[in-house]
């Protein structure tokens, strides 16, 4: 997507923050695969996925995903990906990465709590998605019939892989359309590497 500008706030001389800014604004993609199919590859019942404003769709802000609101925590925690079923249903979608999330987040400062898998990249599970959280911006600001400028969100991810993130997401409206999106959150090292070249 090109460069993606980020800034970093620090205290005392160390990095405490970062924040990138979105270099796309959300794309929609085309209709979603039937919910009992999402849900079948995820262990879930059609039944624990949204409906109606909050059905599953497609946003991309440089890649795709597949957003699929659930009706509540615990089904978020009862998900189990079958590879099988992802890959005869969404293996060949527009978005086959899926961030599944539910509005009953643990924290009383998170507004939403969320899982993204990720089969086609290699990634079983990822506790931190940032270019999901872009999109998810565009995913819900469509929704948001507010007249705000300015929208918030916090995001908790990668507490059930006992790796818990939360992400900052912003997002400036004008005339309705969404004009910029902005992820950030702190960071730790989590391990350090050499490679060593002959």
């Amino acid at each position: 997507v090109g460069p993606v500008p980020v800034a970093i706030r620090a205290q005392d001389g160390r990095p405490t923050y970062s924040q990138l800014s979105a270099a796309k604004m959300p794309e929609f993609g085309p209709e979603p695969p039937p919910v009992a199919d999402i849900a079948r590859a995820f262990g879930l019942e059609a039944g624990d996925l949204m409906g109606g404003d909050f059905a599953p769709q497609a946003v991309s802000c440089g890649v795709p995903f597949l957003f699929a609101p659930l009706t509540s925590r615990a089904a978020l925690a009862r998900i189990r990906l079958d590879r099988d079923a992802w890959q005869r249903s969404l293996a060949g979608y527009w978005a086959p990465e899926v961030f599944l999330f539910s509005f009953e987040a643990e924290r009383p400062t998170s507004d939403l709590r969320a899982r993204m898998f990720a089969p086609r990249m290699g990634i079983a599970e990822d506790p931190a998605t940032g270019s999901a959280a872009a999109a998810l911006a565009g995913y819900l600001s469509a929704r948001d019939l507010s007249p705000a400028t300015h929208l918030h969100w916090v995001v908790e991810q990668g507490f059930e892989m006992g790796r818990p993130s939360i992400l900052d997401v912003e997002a400036d409206r004008q005339g309705g359309a969404v004009t910029a999106i902005r992820v950030g959150g702190a960071s730790v090292l989590v391990t350090r590497g050499t490679l060593s070249l002959p």
